[in-house]
């Protein structure tokens, strides 16, 4: 039989009451009550049964982990990283997967039948109304990997993404290319229409250059294959800024089975620096996103509002650079 708090109490010999204030977070309770009831607790076995602390705290402490893009491997990292961050603070993830999702409100549904305390959307592509519809709904929320706004409706916790874009534009231009094209994730993705206005934006200050653009239909290998393989049939630009690193692998594969040498017939810069970008067979240049950071701050900031609700909403954005390998030719000299 599995021991119960009854059980624990009469072994400790004190009242259940006191059982529970030993086992409930910030309930007050004296160092020689707990150690008397830890002490019973673990000579019979006993764990606290969260689900049934739940009913009377009205607490599960668990944190919804929603995101739409569990194919691209970036975000084996995310949700690791999410996981381990929400259990070392006391918190319980529960992962959502929104791929095929359109409508806010069935994902909100779906959340409030477990009672999550808070919700982490870890994504780039979802509409913002996503995060919006948990926030009307008074739940706790954080925008991971969210656009970026000065006035933002929820916490959101990322990167600029047009400072991006320039910042691979620049690149390019600094190695000399002097037809560039961008090839981005799917085109509803806010992230995607960011890092296109900052990149075109930089280019349109260097009327020499030639510029592009097209859209992947995913951030995915095959579909960033696939893009390429389409605009071989109408002439390759001398550069490409990939939408993202699993859709720039994809990209290289296609140019390899197009026998076109990288990065001597066609550069090509990623984004995010993934593990697989540094393996030796890909070497790709790319901007670092400091995911570690930006999923640290956004666990941080969901403990704070636990304790806070009322906490007003804010945008942190840190910053990225690049990680030079082997997918772009050499900085020209001026």
């Amino acid at each position: 039989m599995t021991p119960t708090l009854k059980d624990v109490a009469l072994r400790a010999g004190v009242s259940t009451s006191a059982v529970s204030r030993t086992f409930t977070d910030g309930a007050s309770v004296s160092d020689k009550m707990r150690k008397k009831v830890e002490k019973a607790a673990a000579e019979l076995g006993y764990s606290p049964n969260f689900i049934a602390r739940s009913l009377t705290t009205r607490r599960t402490k668990l944190i919804g982990l929603v995101s739409d893009n569990f194919y691209n491997p970036v975000f084996l990292e995310v949700f690791d990283r999410f996981t381990r961050a929400l259990q070392d603070c006391g918190l319980r993830p529960l992962l959502v997967n929104l791929s095929n999702e359109t409508d806010p409100e069935n994902s909100v549904r779906m959340l409030q039948q477990y009672s999550v305390d808070g919700v982490m959307v870890a994504s780039s592509t979802l509409p913002p109304e996503f995060s919006k519809a948990f926030r009307d709904k008074n739940i706790p929320v954080v925008n991971t990997f969210g656009r970026h706004a000065t006035s933002p409706d929820v916490h959101v916790v990322g990167i600029n993404n047009v400072a991006a874009g320039r910042m691979a534009a620049r690149e390019l231009i600094s190695r000399g290319y002097k037809s560039i094209a961008f090839l981005g994730g799917p085109k509803r993705a806010t992230s995607t229409l960011d890092r296109l206005e900052g990149f075109q934006a930089e280019l349109a200050l260097h009327p020499d250059v030639t510029f592009s653009y097209s859209f992947a239909s995913a951030y995915s290998f095959h579909a960033g294959r696939a893009e390429i393989l389409r605009l071989a049939e109408f002439g390759l630009a001398e550069a490409y800024f990939g939408g993202d690193d699993v859709l720039s692998v994809g990209i290289l594969s296609g140019l390899q089975d197009l026998r076109k040498n990288v990065p001597n017939d066609v550069g090509l810069i990623g984004f995010n620096n993934i593990e697989m970008a540094g393996w030796e067979n890909i070497a790709l240049t790319t901007i670092h996103q400091p995911i570690a950071q930006i999923i640290a701050s956004s666990v941080e900031l969901m403990v704070a509002m636990l304790e806070n609700p009322d906490r007003y909403p804010e945008a942190r954005l840190f910053p990225c650079h690049v990680v030079e390998r082997k997918t772009l030719r050499p900085i020209q000299s001026r």
